[in-house]
């Protein structure tokens, strides 16, 4: 696959993404194979069924949720963008940044997503008995200036 189909398909993946609502979960049949796999610090499934249900538990147990792609690069048959996802959970704003590296079959749909964030730092730290330890662990094995 050259590089103007990848970013063709780049662009329908990052204007689905930037639009996910419940009910445009349903064109996930446009974006991802059938037996693509995803991955994230939480999930680890294939099929399109299964990721469709990562996206629905998502929505159910996040409020407002919301990605914004910051940058993207397109190669030859993958692709590697950064993001910013927005929600709310117990009555608080959260932002998670992170990328994924994507890779395209012959016909532009995703056959492998791979997210990487790093839990710790824009989740787990900003809650706020989890946050206090992490933050103290973080303090104590940071390497002094």
């Amino acid at each position: 696959m050259s590089k103007r189909p990848v970013r063709d398909a780049l662009d329908r993946l990052v204007g689905w993404y930037e639009t996910l609502t419940p009910e445009t979960l349903e064109r996930i049949t446009e974006i991802y194979a059938q037996d693509a796999h995803f991955k994230d610090p939480f999930n680890d499934v294939t099929g399109r069924a299964a990721i469709r249900r990562v996206f629905a538990h998502m929505f159910a147990t996040t409020g407002a949720p919301q990605f914004r792609i910051l940058a993207r690069v397109a190669g030859e048959g993958e692709a590697f963008v950064t993001w910013c996802f927005a929600f709310r959970a117990a009555r608080r704003a959260f932002e998670i940044r992170g990328a994924t590296h994507l890779v395209f079959d012959a016909r532009g749909k995703v056959v492998e997503h791979r997210d990487y964030w790093d839990a710790a730092e824009e989740l787990y730290a900003k809650l706020p008995v989890l946050g206090g330890l992490l933050r103290l662990l973080g303090r104590r094995f940071r390497t002094p200036d």
